[in-house]
């Protein structure tokens, strides 16, 4: 593939990704967001096993940050128990993600992606139903 071709499918995933975010419901956001940061902790793990700290540490970082903002909008008022537990658990995932980071640990990203997998089977198991009226 040349620079060129490489820059152009960059540019298209972008933009696709993009598309997806504006078209999508809120409950969508969510399943993409759960996906993203797989794929993140998917691309550090190979990065770590290849021994390329600055894209392992990176790839981390964006993992980090989509746990994060998924932490930062917790509904808590209305999500009560749920809402409280799963705050907990991305603070713990944050844990173990700078940990696993620190020490070059895979399977500290195997045990988040499992985490997040479980979070993201439970979410598609409530997927709001469209009526015909929708």
């Amino acid at each position: 593939m040349t620079p060129s071709s490489t820059t152009s499918l960059s540019h298209y995933r972008k933009v696709s990704a993009q598309g997806s975010v504006i078209d999508a419901d809120p409950h969508r956001v969510i399943h993409l967001l759960l996906n993203g940061a797989l794929d993140r902790l998917a691309q550090a793990r190979g990065h770590m096993q290849r021994g390329e700290a600055a894209a392992k540490s990176e790839e981390i970082g964006k993992a980090l940050g989509i746990v994060e903002g998924l932490k930062l909008n917790l509904d808590t008022e209305r999500g009560g128990e749920i809402a409280n537990n799963l705050n907990d658990l991305y603070d713990y995932i944050m844990g173990v993600l700078l940990k696993a980071n620190l020490e070059n640990n895979v399977s500290l990203i195997d045990e988040v992606g499992s985490l997040l997998r479980e979070v993201e089977a439970a979410w598609a198991e409530i997927a709001p139903t469209t009526t015909a009226a929708s």
